[in-house]
């Protein structure tokens, strides 16, 4: 069970894997926790956001929507690279979840077919939103799926993860699809060829 670090323990480990950072507002302190606990974490979600526009993506993401207050993740990461932090604790990205899938994060191994929705991920994973429409033909430029490598590599880091602690929502909730575009295992196999 992992403690979740701190905001500024976060935003070093971004800065140490040689990301570009963008502190957004009052982004250390903005989070859903009056909403449950954030933490123990197990690992980190990748999303992609639906959206166009990297300063539109940003405010969506910090911001939420009437349906869905804010922040809708921890990080989000821009087609440059960028990554612009939104929020920190909890956050709207994971929602309910399978319990089993959480499990195999945990014990770092394969994962099981996510076919129920019935735990809290908002609680246990970090969340980074990257800049995309999701429709499968949006490129991802090479500079951000690195930056989703390395992202997702400074925070496996901290807390001495392997690549198997970064999943998809697409591997988390029944009915997601992102991230669209790339696979999660050619992700994870960046992740790895990072750590070691």
């Amino acid at each position: 069970m992992a403690k979740p670090m701190s905001a500024r323990r976060f935003l070093e480990a971004l800065r140490d894997e040689g990301l570009s950072v963008v502190e957004v507002g009052d982004w250390s302190t903005h989070n859903r926790n009056h909403k449950g606990p954030w933490g123990p974490v197990h690992g980190v979600m990748i999303h992609h956001t639906v959206t166009r526009g990297t300063a539109n993506t940003v405010r969506i993401c910090r911001d939420g929507h009437s349906g869905l207050p804010g922040p809708l993740c921890h990080g989000v990461i821009a087609k440059d690279g960028t990554v612009h932090l939104v929020g920190y604790g909890r956050a709207n990205h994971a929602g309910l979840g399978d319990d089993e899938v959480l499990r195999a994060v945990i014990a770092e191994r394969g994962l099981p077919p996510d076919n129920e929705a019935t735990t809290d991920g908002n609680r246990h994973f970090y969340g980074f939103e990257c800049e995309n429409l999701g429709d499968g033909e949006d490129p991802w430029p090479k500079v951000q799926i690195d930056a989703i490598a390395r992202a997702a590599t400074a925070v496996c880091r901290v807390h001495g993860w392997t690549q198997r602690s970064v999943i998809g929502h697409l591997e988390w909730q029944p009915g997601k699809v992102d991230p669209r575009g790339f696979t999660m295992g050619s992700l994870r196999e960046r992740i790895a060829d990072r750590l070691r």
